[in-house]
């Protein structure tokens, strides 16, 4: 699914504006099967070696549609770390990476709104990394109001929120969402991957 606000996939801030929160919310990239003998703990299954490319990829497109993050935070799950340091590099190098127990595998969308409200107070950009249900649940409650989840964010995908006036359900504006794929292949326009042929 694709979804981009305005020609250019932005949304621009309005000026002097304290109360809009503009929130990035990234799905960890692809991540090795589960397997009880390799990894008892599932929090400690990786990024494939496939997966990790294709994330870096997808964190540099990520750079293409939003600003410099003021803060990023993160799932403590090993994938979701390493999905984090990717979106790092590309958009967040000044903030550290906040791990957040509500951006664990499983939690349900509440908590994270509450923590978000929390976190906020002096933050412009917020960048969330963690897993499936919860943050499709997330962006679906923040557009709508309710639990029904109304979009689905890939593995390495990411969406972008705007909540122009407070956080909670229902408040929130979706102004982008795109798979990893997409957000590689900006990246590859925005570089001209693709050169005209030499004479």
């Amino acid at each position: 699914m694709t979804f981009l606000a305005g020609p250019a996939g932005t949304m621009p801030r309005p000026p002097n504006s304290t109360k809009n929160l503009r929130v990035v919310v990234v799905r960890h990239g692809p991540a090795e099967n589960r397997d009880a003998r390799r990894w008892p703990n599932d929090a400690r299954r990786p990024l494939t070696a496939r997966g990790r490319i294709e994330t870096r990829q997808a964190a540099a497109g990520l750079a293409e549609l939003t600003s410099r993050a003021d803060r990023l935070a993160s799932s403590a799950a090993t994938r979701a770390i390493a999905t984090a340091e990717l979106v790092q590099r590309a958009i967040a190098k000044g903030a550290p990476i906040e791990t957040w127990p509500e951006l664990a595998p499983g939690i349900l969308p509440g908590p994270v709104f509450a923590k978000l409200r929390r976190a906020s107070t002096d933050a412009r950009e917020v960048v969330l990394v963690g897993h499936d249900p919860t943050l499709s649940e997330f962006v679906s409650m923040a557009i709508l109001g309710d639990g029904v989840q109304a979009v689905r964010i890939s593995k390495g995908g990411a969406a972008c929120l705007e909540f122009p006036t407070e956080v909670k359900p229902g408040a929130g504006r979706l102004v982008w969402l795109l798979t990893r794929r997409q957000l590689a292949a900006r990246r590859r326009r925005s570089a001209g991957a693709f050169p005209s042929r030499r004479p």
